[in-house]
């Protein structure tokens, strides 16, 4: 279960403020970790936050916990993540048009379910899931169907 999870920015405060207006919630300044960050707060039961701090952040072990430090700014990353939202299909297209971030709606897992790729400052992929898309991904994203699916392709056993 993810209570958290963090991405940098060019502009932590913008990409902050779509996130939480996609997830019903507030942005906020979150200087706990490094200057300029902040944090996407989810109006869900989990108090679901998504923290975005300035492009290149580096997290660090240090005396008293994780601290950010400057590293070098890396437009592309294999990190994304699936986000639930309230919103329409369209309300989150018209987001993604308002901020002029790429946006598409993609079929996965042949046809199981689809998602909204919206991608933040057009550099870091977030999966956008409307209510139905919810429904078609808790369907179909199980632990026994990803393995029917690995066994099919003879990549494992079946459990």
């Amino acid at each position: 279960m993810l209570f958290h999870l963090s991405i940098d920015a060019e502009n932590p405060r913008l990409v902050a403020q779509v996130l939480a207006r996609l997830m019903g919630g507030k942005a906020t300044p979150f200087p706990a970790v490094t200057e300029g960050s902040w944090v996407a707060h989810g109006a869900d039961a989990r108090n679901t936050l998504i923290e975005v701090y300035p492009r290149g952040t580096l997290l660090v072990e240090g005396p008293g916990g994780a601290v950010g430090l400057p590293g070098p700014s890396m437009r592309r990353s294999a990190t994304h993540f699936a986000l639930a939202t309230a919103l329409t299909e369209d309300e989150v297209h018209a987001i993604a048009r308002w901020e002029e971030w790429p946006v598409e709606t993609h079929s996965r897992g042949n046809g199981a379910f689809d998602v909204i790729e919206l991608w933040l400052e057009g550099t870091r992929l977030a999966e956008i899931l409307t209510p139905e898309m919810q429904q078609a991904y808790l369907q179909n994203v199980t632990l026994g169907r990803w393995e029917a699916m690995l066994a099919e392709t003879g990549l494992c056993e079946a459990a």
